[in-house]
């Protein structure tokens, strides 16, 4: 599919006449609107360089109000914490880095680079959207892409930026040529393309799909799609030329007969090495794939050498395969899946999947169990995965655990016992004892969802919410498939935060403190509090200064540390504990700039110093108590004058803070001068000014200005030499960085799998975004929330949370987490007294691991073979034995429990006792 630019455009001269960035943003936006309200499989998009773009956004955005000019001063917050300039329009679009190879695909289609991130390396746009910038800018090449329907349950859609690439091997010379085909693209599609590379009637060819160096299956001129017959990125397919025309395919002549023009291939395989010694016993040489299919659901048996197949990497689907391996190693689903499960597959639940998932995940296990040594390629199964699951369609890489959620899911929908779900409605406790409601929750459960999923991997657990209002206790018992466990971190990070005292108390301090690095801001304002002996009735607000501008405020508790980096200064301002409903004043300083040329005064006014943040008092009602509210806060500043007995300032209204600090003191000769100033002059004595958050505007604050309580004031104060003669500004200056130097490196941190596990069940308060609402209060509240373990499975399967995503960063958690292999005793974390008469003694038996970082990584899994009583290390298609010794790594991720039973309630009490 190739379109260069040019032939798009020229349909509409006029269109391309030159715009003003305005005009060209409200075009560009006008046109992805009409197209994302009118999408249809089909469509075609464009993929663009994203420096490109993001060189074309900020040219429009200067001219459209985004990057305002500050009237008042020469300093300016913006989001990007830099003075606006005047950008340039950028020049030709140039994708030529985004090309892996302009020339090495038939046909024409251009092939990206396979490690580009959209959002980071490209954007994808409309097809008019694209008509409009090269009508602009020209440049290119244009890198078109279809709009594709995803999902079988949900339709979805997605442009295939990364189309199906094949290598097409001429069996006639051997040569091979690559082409790249939609994977919605038909067979009959796949067939005129080929024929008319090779310049042949497509009834004179027949494909092959040739996976593998392998003849797997002919692939018979049809409707369906290449994602339907499992051709997968990157591999082969083989074209043979009939000699006799007249000859059909399906004459039922195989790939030997005489009248096609064959070359002979070797089969190849990829071995599987047992570091425990020879290959199995019963010498049989095995293809590397089945044929496609289901196979017959009748009893079989693992044998003597299952269990030891690996799974080939279909194009970075190590996170499938890794899941899958320690799904197929779960012995209760071994013994399940070998046996006739075909009485249990659901093919009418509505929420399920036709029984398809369940059937071709039962395929693959049996394949896995059947075949020893040989590596499987689950072509198969990945295609129901793309069909049920759109997310893991593609060749991007995933997570494995997200994989293992949707598996256990899916499973347990296509293999629920129960046909016809009844309805109940929830029932509040009111008061009745645990263990009558938490029973009665899973009886519920089970008259609903009863599968070979819910008997081995289902637990329960205890939820209880608390309103921080009303102390209204909710409880509810929920299911459980796995426990996502977080890692606590233990490294620690010093960090300097300046303290402000707003009363007039004290000068400006410094506090070095220490605490968690992945901690959050309620720990740096724990600390901090701490540190400097902050009263009962006060309370903290951290903000950032930039600029001698307060950037931004820390208002979020739950905000992560790791949003204030190591060069920033943060300040600390002391307030009333309930400052909520008060009215804020934010003072920023300013003076005019003096140069050491013959002109001192140069009449331009720059700002200086750090803000200062106070609360006006209740009964503040004008422009003189904003005054009254600077004087005091900037008392700790004036200059001691030895030879003047000093007074204390006086205010019309008493503080918020009660009455004035002893340090609250001029001399008698400048009060008495400012007071002489404001009766002369009819004004407040220091210059104010009233600005916005940018301060893009300003306006004089007069004595008769009106306040409007709960509201924010940012006032100017402009310093002259007068006041420079009074205050000492210097406290106010050179703020300290949060880290002046870089940390000492650390011995990498190390926690337990209990320290995780009581993390999880440890009570917190509820995150911003997962409001609790109050049957009580009737309004969404930020309540505490405590979990317990009520009920355990069999199979108990623990997630450990190495991954975190905020809309600020991703980060990976190479924490060490000792884990127990054997005796996992959890029993003291059990809330439920029925439950004592169960094991609650657990051996491990599968590992999920990844290695790497977020940009890519590599999934691998490790597995204990009960019969042998040994580990295998699955990595992808090769497999080898590892100690036992060797499975304790960083990059353990999910890991899979197996209870140990007991035979009486003697043997129970004596593991608790020895554990």
């Amino acid at each position: 599919m190739t379109i260069p630019g040019s032939s798009l455009l020229m349909d509409n001269e006029t269109s391309c006449l030159p715009c003003t960035p305005e005009e060209e943003k409200q075009i560009i936006n006008k046109l992805s609107n009409i197209a994302e309200s009118n999408l249809k499989e089909g469509d075609l998009y464009f993929v663009i360089s994203n420096r490109w773009f993001k060189e074309w956004q900020e040219y429009v955005k200067q001219h459209n109000g985004d990057f305002p000019v500050d009237e008042c001063s020469t300093h300016s917050l913006h989001a990007n914490r830099a003075l606006p300039k005047k950008v340039d329009r950028p020049g030709k679009i140039d994708n030529s880095f985004l090309i892996l190879n302009e020339d090495g695909v038939e046909g024409g289609d251009l092939q990206l680079k396979r490690t580009l991130e959209e959002g980071h390396d490209y954007v994808l746009v409309h097809q008019e959207v694209w008509k409009k910038l090269y009508c602009w800018y020209k440049g290119g090449p244009a890198i078109p892409r279809k709009l594709i329907s995803q999902g079988f349950l949900h339709k979805t859609f997605i442009v295939e930026v990364y189309p199906l690439s094949l290598q097409v091997l001429d069996a006639r010379d051997n040569k091979k040529f690559s082409i790249c085909m939609s994977k919605k693209s038909s067979v009959q599609e796949l067939y005129n393309k080929v024929a008319k590379i090779v310049g042949l009637h497509e009834e004179n060819i027949r494909i092959w799909d040739f996976f593998n160096k392998r003849k797997n299956s002919l692939l018979f001129v049809s409707d369906k799609t290449l994602e339907e017959v499992n051709l997968q990125m990157d591999q082969d397919i083989l074209f043979e030329v009939q000699l006799d025309a007249s000859i059909h395919f399906g004459s039922g002549m195989d790939s030997t007969g005489n009248r096609l023009a064959l070359v002979p291939i070797e089969s190849s395989r990829l071995p599987v090495t047992i570091a425990a010694g020879p290959a199995m016993s019963n010498g049989y040489s095995l293809p590397t794939d089945m044929v496609d299919g289901s196979d017959s659901l009748s009893t079989i048996s693992k044998g003597d050498f299952g269990g030891l197949a690996g799974l080939q990497n279909l194009g970075n689907t190590c996170f499938m395969n890794s899941a899958i391996q320690c799904l197929v190693h779960t012995p209760p689903l071994v013994e399940y899946f070998l046996q006739d499960y075909s009485h249990e597959i659901n093919k009418h639940n509505p929420i399920g999947m036709h029984g398809e998932l369940a059937i071709a995940f039962g395929d693959l296990l049996r394949k896995l169990w059947s075949f020893g040594q040989a590596s499987i390629a689950p072509r198969a199964f990945k295609g129901k995965l793309a069909r049920f699951a759109p997310q893991f369609s593609g060749y991007n890489q995933h997570d494995s655990h997200e994989l293992l959620a949707f598996l256990l899911d899916g499973l347990h929908e296509d293999l629920n016992r129960v046909k016809s779900k009844p309805y109940f409605e929830t029932r509040d406790g009111n008061g009745r004892p645990d263990e009558e409601v938490a029973g009665e929750c899973w009886d519920n459960h089970k008259a609903r969802n009863d599968s070979i999923i819910v008997d081995i991997c289902q637990g329960q657990y205890k939820s209880t919410l608390v309103c921080p209002v009303c102390s209204k206790v909710s409880v509810t018992f929920d299911p459980f498939m796995y426990l996502s466990l977080p890692l606590p971190s233990t490294v620690k990070r010093s960090m300097t935060v300046t303290v402000f005292s707003s009363d007039g108390a004290a000068l400006p301090m410094p506090y070095t403190v220490t605490v968690l690095k992945h901690g959050f801001c309620k720990d740096l304002l724990q600390a901090v509090s701490t540190a400097c002996c902050l009263k009962s009735d006060e309370s903290l607000l951290l903000a950032e200064v930039y600029g001698h501008r307060i950037y931004r405020y820390f208002e979020n508790p739950f905000e992560p540390l790791s949003m204030i980096k190591d060069a920033e200064h943060i300040a600390a301002y002391k307030l009333p504990k309930d400052h909520k409903g008060l009215t804020k004043l934010e003072i920023i300083h300013r003076s005019k700039e003096k140069y050491t040329s013959n002109v001192l005064d140069s009449g331009v006014m720059t700002l200086l110093g750090a803000p200062l943040v106070s609360c006006l008092p209740e009964d503040a009602t004008t422009g003189a108590d904003i005054q009254n509210a600077v004087r005091l806060m900037l008392s700790p500043l004036l200059k001691t004058k030895a030879d003047c007995p000093p007074i204390q300032i006086y205010s019309s209204k008493e503080s918020v803070f009660g009455s004035h600090s002893p340090q609250s003191e001029l001399t008698k000769e400048s009060m008495d001068k400012m007071d002489t100033d404001q009766e002369a002059n009819g004004k407040i004595s220091f210059h104010l000014s009233l600005t916005d958050e940018r301060g893009s505007s300003c306006s004089a604050l007069e004595n008769e200005f009106c306040i409007r309580q709960g509201q924010f004031f940012r006032v100017l104060l402009d310093w002259t030499d007068s006041e420079h003669d009074l205050y000492d500004i210097s406290y106010l200056k050179d703020l300290p960085e949060v880290q002046r130097f870089t940390a000492k490196k650390t011995r990498p941190e190390a926690t337990s799998l209990f320290s995780s596990l009581e993390a999880f069940l440890k009570e917190e308060p509820l995150g911003p975004d997962d409001m609790w609402y109050c049957p009580n209060c009737k309004e969404h509240r930020q309540a505490t929330k405590k979990l317990d373990l009520w009920r355990l499975p069999e199979i108990l399967v623990v997630h450990l949370k190495r991954f975190s995503y905020n809309r600020y960063l991703k980060d990976k958690l190479d924490t060490f987490v000792n884990f127990p292999i054997r005796n996992l005793d959890l029993s003291k974390y059990i809330k439920s007294n029925f439950a004592a008469a169960q094991s609650h003694i657990y051996e491990l038996y599968a590992i999920s691991n990844h290695s790497g970082g977020l940009g890519g990584g590599h999934y691998t899994a490790y597995v204990k073979l009960v019969e042998g009583n040994r580990w295998y290390d699955f990595d992808d298609a090769n497999v080898h034995s590892i100690s036992e010794d060797d499975i304790r790594t960083r990059a353990a991720y999910v890991l899979f429990y197996r209870r140990v039973k007991v035979e009486s309630q003697e043997d129970l009490g004596e593991q608790s006792e020895a554990h």
